[in-house]
């Protein structure tokens, strides 16, 4: 959300009182606590332990106010802690950081990120940490200019009587294996873009299991964010990914499912002829943890084996992996039969759950009917909760509208709603839209300003087209409503970025893309 042109600062004035919702989002709660997070790791876990003691002091039973902080955090660090946290949260966006090399220099350049592509004139103290070729060989430093050098010479020549065997080795290679990462363990608020030089060792890198699982995330969030702002083609996502077919860390896998969702939307407008194969690729990535974690839990495991279970079985029933699928029906006509059988345990029943819906459809109709019965004799909440998120997964557009519909019914509790518009698959979107339109007066008599919120993020952002976002805009332009002003600005924007994404990769569609496509869905 802050790498839109409609965001927000940290710290803004808010102009009508019926605004107020509209500011309490991501922007308030979590760029807010992550900087917050970038630095206490920038001056240390002491000092900053030590000066919100002394703060906390200093202002009991008083009001305070952002600066006091900063000044507090000034004089325990010996730091202009205000000067540049106000960088943080008087201005909105971050930063991304250009990086190359050459020879044993380090450059740096700034730039305001923007997924629409527009050029931002922001500019931050951004704390810079770095490890080159090893996690024991790390520099911090403040980049308080557009651009910047560093001189990594002595980080990769001294001794280092820390250092395992492995990495000792690591840094006696040549150059051209030594990897250079930023931002380590993704302690703070700015994208890294790498020259291709760079990029290529920290792949190789990754391939290697020589990094963290948090810098394993942050290269891949980064350029998943980079290509999506058409910086960089698809075809360089598309070949890191392959390089964590063997992840098995719960946030990374997390992470590349989502990335796989959303490159199998964008590809549906802009490379039809190559979703097909594309989602046999995303497949490939997941088969490894799919058959290493199963359908059903192994004595001992931890919650986050748990929890990816779930995530992987449902992405492969949404890709159509005819095993997983089978499977899939085979464990719910059981449940059907018998809603205590171990074979259908409460993580892996939305992957059980997609699958019945991406069967249903106007003339195929048992297993919806089913799942929809199962809702109804559900007494647990999260039960409930869990087939709603389902419901709408259907790729026939008329069993989407019809469990739109149920949401008018007293069967869905008005909290719950969200869940259903949650779980609109991208065939649905058109007559998802199409329904809100026509119940525009209904809906907005049903739900609050908090959920109508909700019904125009939801309902609107899966779009890809230029033209959807005018119609969108013409739609909204009679039914001005200041408690979805800035959501819909941002829906639209979003709308606009991922057009703009279509087209990019449109442009980039070749014979290499092609090919490249065709290889990485063959080696499943």
């Amino acid at each position: 959300m802050d790498a839109l042109d409609q965001s927000h600062p940290i710290e803004v004035e808010v102009p009508h009182a019926r605004s107020v919702l509209e500011f309490f989002d991501y922007i308030s709660y979590k760029k807010g606590s992550a900087i917050i997070r970038m630095l206490q790791d920038f001056i240390g876990d002491c000092i900053f332990q030590k000066s919100l003691s002394s703060y906390m002091k200093r202002y009991a039973r008083r009001n305070a106010k952002t600066e006091d902080l900063w000044s507090v955090l000034s004089e325990e660090s010996g730091l202009q802690v205000n000067v540049m946290m106000d960088t943080w949260t008087k201005q909105k966006g971050y930063p991304v950081i250009f990086v190359k090399s050459k020879d044993h220099i380090l450059e740096f350049e700034q730039s305001h990120f923007m997924l629409s592509g527009l050029h931002g004139d922001g500019q931050w103290i951004v704390p810079i940490t770095l490890s080159v070729g090893s996690y024991n060989k790390r520099k911090n430093f403040l980049l308080d200019t557009k651009v910047g050098r560093l001189d990594v010479s002595e980080l990769l020549h001294s001794p280092d009587g820390n250092s395992s065997s492995f990495e000792k080795k690591n840094l006696e290679m040549c150059d051209e294996n030594l990897w250079i990462k930023l931002n380590i363990e993704q302690t703070g608020f700015y994208r890294v873009k790498y020259e291709d030089k760079l990029a290529a060792r920290l792949k190789k890198a990754i391939e290697k299991n020589w990094l963290l699982e948090a810098d394993k995330f942050g290269i891949l969030d980064d350029t998943y964010a980079l290509c999506e702002a058409c910086e960089l083609p698809l075809s360089s996502l598309l070949t890191l990914m392959d390089v964590y077919r063997k992840e098995l860390d719960c946030i990374v896998l997390s992470k590349l499912i989502d990335i796989c969702y959303n490159i199998a939307t964008i590809s549906a407008d802009a490379i039809p002829n190559l979703t097909k194969e594309l989602k046999q690729f995303f497949i490939y990535l997941l088969l490894s943890s799919a058959e290493r974690l199963g359908w059903e839990s192994m004595c001992g495991e931890s919650h986050l084996s748990t929890m990816l279970r779930e995530r992987v079985l449902m992405a492969l029933a949404m890709f159509g992996h005819d095993e997983t699928h089978k499977e899939a029906m085979k464990r719910f006509q059981t449940f059907l039969d018998d809603r205590n059988t171990p074979l259908l345990p409460v993580d892996t029943r939305r992957a059980a759950y997609i699958a019945v819906m991406r069967d249903a459809s106007t003339i195929n109709r048992n297993g919806f009917e089913s799942l929809l019965n199962v809702y109804r004799e559900a007494d647990a909440v999260q039960e409930k909760t869990r087939i709603l998120r389902c419901m709408a997964s259907s790729p026939d557009p008329n069993i989407v509208l019809e469990v739109l519909n149920l949401l008018f019914s007293d069967e869905v509790r008005e909290q719950d709603v969200n869940y259903v518009l949650l779980g609109i698959c991208s065939e649905g979107r058109e007559a998802a839209w199409t329904w809100f339109k026509e119940n525009w007066d209904r809906i907005l008599n049903k739900w609050g300003p908090m959920l109508l919120t909700r019904f125009v993020r939801d309902i609107v952002t899966p779009f890809c087209s230029d033209e959807k976002a005018d119609e969108i805009e013409e739609f909204f332009k009679s039914r001005v409503n200041r408690s979805i002003a800035m959501t819909l600005k941002q829906s639209v924007e979003q709308v606009r970025i991922k057009a703009r994404w279509v087209h990019n990769i449109k442009h980039e569609h070749d014979q290499s893309l092609e090919e490249l496509v065709r290889g990485l869905a063959c080696r499943g």
